[in-house]
C-alpha cells in the first residue's frame, strides 16, 4: 500500500483502484443539495442496499398468496429462514455452521448467552469490559449481575485507557484480567468500542481470559461486516451482533449469535 497522504487526490485514487469499488453502485445514497452524500454512519444504520424493496416485496407478496402457509410456501419459507443464513453467517464471521444461529434482537441474544456463560460463583464473580461500552451492553451486564444477587458497582469492572490516551492498550487489558484472575467470571468486550471505533484484538483477550479460568464473549455490533473474524480460530466462547450496521439489513432485522 502506497504511503498515506492526507489529500483529496490520494483519497479518490484509493477509491479507484479498490477491487471492491463496484459495490457501492449497490446501494442508495441520501442526497445533499443534488448530491449524494458522503456517508460516514455504517456504525449505527447501514445505506439501503438497491435490492432491498424487491426482497420486502416477494415477503409481502409470499404473505398475500399463502397467508400462514408462508412458513412452508414462501421463496425463503419464514420457518426455516434462519437455514438459508447459516453458511454465510459463519463464513462472515468465521465460525463453523453448527455455532452460528440467526435469531431475536442484539441485546436479548446477549442476555441468553450470559445465561449460560456468566456462571459466578465464590468470589469469581465479575465482568470485564471496556470503558464505556455500548449503553445497553452495561445494563445487560449490571442485570445479570443483579439476577445472581452480586453488586454491579463491585463486580462490573471496566478497563481505562492511560493518563492522556483515548484507546485501551491490549497489555493493558491483559494486565487486568490476570489481576483480577480467580475473581473473573466473565471477559466482555465490543470487537469495536462505539464510541473510540477501536478493534481490539479479541484472540490475545480470548487467550487471557481463559488463561485464568473465564470466559470469553464479544458484542460485534459494530465488527460483524466491518473486520476480518476469526471466532472459532480465537476460541470465543460466544458473540452476539445485529445486521442493520454493517450489514445493511436495515432497522429491526434479525440478529445473530455464535456459541
Amino acid at each position: 500500500m502506497p504511503d498515506f497522504q492526507n489529500t483529496l487526490d490520494f483519497a479518490r485514487a484509493q477509491d479507484a483502484s479498490d477491487p471492491l469499488r463496484a459495490f457501492r453502485d449497490e446501494f442508495h445514497f441520501p442526497q445533499k443539495d443534488g448530491q449524494p452524500v458522503i456517508y460516514f454512519t455504517g456504525n449505527s444504520l447501514g445505506l439501503q442496499p438497491k435490492g432491498a424493496a424487491a426482497a420486502l416485496k416477494q415477503e409481502l407478496d409470499d404473505w398475500a398468496t399463502f397467508g400462514v402457509e408462508g412458513h412452508m410456501k414462501a421463496k425463503h419459507p419464514w420457518y426455516s429462514y434462519h437455514e438459508e443464513l447459516t453458511a454465510m453467517t459463519a463464513r462472515l464471521i468465521g465460525a463453523k455452521e453448527s455455532e452460528v444461529v440467526v435469531m431475536n434482537q442484539l441485546t436479548s441474544n446477549l442476555h441468553f448467552l450470559m445465561v449460560s456463560f456468566y456462571q459466578p460463583n465464590g468470589k469469581r464473580r465479575k465482568i470485564l469490559t471496556e470503558q464505556r461500552p455500548f449503553p445497553s451492553d452495561t445494563y445487560a451486564f449490571a442485570s445479570q449481575i443483579s439476577f445472581h444477587g452480586g453488586d454491579s458497582d463491585k463486580d462490573l469492572i471496566e478497563v481505562q485507557p492511560r493518563a492522556g490516551e483515548y484507546t485501551l492498550r491490549t497489555e493493558d487489558i491483559i494486565a487486568r484480567i490476570n489481576e483480577l484472575g480467580d475473581e473473573l467470571a466473565l471477559v466482555c468486550f465490543g470487537g469495536v468500542n462505539f464510541y473510540t471505533g477501536q478493534a481490539f484484538d479479541m484472540a490475545a483477550i480470548t487467550k487471557a481470559a481463559h488463561a485464568v479460568g473465564a470466559y470469553a464473549g464479544y458484542d460485534l455490533a459494530h465488527a460483524a461486516g466491518n473486520l476480518h473474524l476469526k471466532l472459532h480460530e480465537w476460541n470465543a466462547d460466544f458473540a452476539a451482533w445485529c445486521t442493520y450496521k454493517y450489514l445493511n439489513s436495515g432497522p429491526g432485522s434479525v440478529a445473530g449469535a455464535v456459541a
